[in-house]
């Protein structure tokens, strides 16, 4: 490990896998690949920053998929932002869209929109935190 690299668990490691997560999120597709993929990715995106926000305020959370859980476990103290709050629709893609014949596929427009949900909730985390 370099002295530039987060320490393992901190919160700045969790937004390193974030960032990760959102950049192949915003990958162009190719014929081949399943959008249900990349949204997966922008679900991970939102996961690991909210964890992220929770591991700098010292907050323990369940190992969870679910965003709208770790919303919940925010202090009152934040004001999360609508658009923030509506990334809990990005839940759908942890688990049913990795697997054939468990949701519709994803379209254009739903993939574009996850995008922007994640991106959405990693832009407040890090205002939140102080890293912008």
């Amino acid at each position: 490990m370099s002295p530039d690299d987060p320490a393992p668990g901190s919160h700045k490691d969790w937004l390193r896998h974030a960032y990760s997560d959102l950049e192949i999120a915003c990958i162009e597709p190719s014929r081949r690949m399943l959008l249900e993929g990349l949204c997966f990715h922008a679900q991970q995106a939102a996961e690991k920053s909210l964890k992220a926000l929770l591991v700098w305020r010292a907050i323990p959370f369940p190992k969870t998929r679910s965003i709208r859980m770790l919303l919940d476990l925010l202090p009152q103290d934040l004001s999360v932002p609508e658009a923030v709050q509506d990334a809990a629709s990005l839940t759908e893609y942890a688990v049913t869209s990795r697997y054939p014949g468990e949701i519709e596929p994803v379209d254009d427009d739903e993939y574009r929109e996850s995008i922007r949900l994640a991106e959405e909730v990693v832009s407040w985390v890090e205002r939140t935190i102080g890293l912008q």
